[in-house]
């Protein structure tokens, strides 16, 4: 497991957006000084396996996709892991087609 940190990953709400030169900067630094040390270190011990990164925030998640490629991991919602190992992997298309099939009532205001 990666270390949990409290460095932002870049996005920030719109900060990627109104100053991406600023953005670009935290990016990096979280990348380099967290990420890939944090994947190193996991692969250095053995593992072999995926690597996630998870969050709760949908900006976060959005700037945590960006170092998949360059750092060898995924990032998710953790509630996403949660139901995956709760409820199986299947989890999705099984909620919809519950919710489809009547499983979600309906309210008329």
């Amino acid at each position: 497991m990666i270390e949990a940190n409290d460095r932002c990953c870049g996005e920030s709400g719109t900060l990627a957006i109104t100053r991406p030169d600023i953005s670009t900067q935290v990016r990096f630094r979280k990348e380099q000084d967290e990420v890939r040390t944090g994947v190193d270190k996991l692969r250095a011990g053995g593992h072999r396996g995926e690597v996630k990164i998870l969050t709760s925030c949908p900006s976060c998640l959005q700037g945590l996709k960006r170092y998949n490629d360059d750092a060898d991991l995924d990032a998710d919602y953790i509630v996403v892991e949660i139901a995956k190992n709760l409820l199986g992997p299947d989890w999705l298309p099984a909620y919809v087609r519950k919710a489809n099939d009547g499983g979600i009532e309906r309210v008329l205001v």
